[in-house]
């Protein structure tokens, strides 16, 4: 379930490392590489602000809207879609501004590549 700070900051991680993987193994190399720089951001945000990590709840998110299937029958550009959803519905409910920005330049990077 995604109900707090840390919960959300580990299943973006592990989304970006997924799409990582995903992009080399397409042959997408510069996406891989943006993907593994999101992921080590976002590792770098939930460091710095791991004393947020036990405040209040969040309610309204479940990891079960966001899970990718990569085997296959899920296109890029799904893929991309699903991230970028992840992404938007998650980022206002983090009451901490530099990780909510964080959260917001990862949509904003994968609102660019479904452009």
């Amino acid at each position: 379930m995604l109900n707090s700070f840390g919960s959300i900051f580990a299943f973006a991680i592990a989304l970006e490392a997924q799409m990582r993987d995903y992009y080399q193994a397409i042959g997408a190399v510069e996406r891989a590489k943006d993907a593994d720089k999101r992921r080590q951001n976002l590792e770098r945000v939930r460091r710095e602000n791991v004393t947020e990590i036990k405040l209040e709840p969040i309610d309204g998110l479940d990891e079960a809207d966001y899970v990718l299937n990569l085997d296959g029958a899920e296109s890029q550009r799904n893929a991309e879609g699903l991230a970028l959803r992840f992404y938007q519905d998650v980022a206002p409910k983090i009451n901490v501004r530099e990780a909510q920005r964080a959260l917001e330049r990862c949509a904003k990077q994968y609102e660019a590549y479904l452009a």
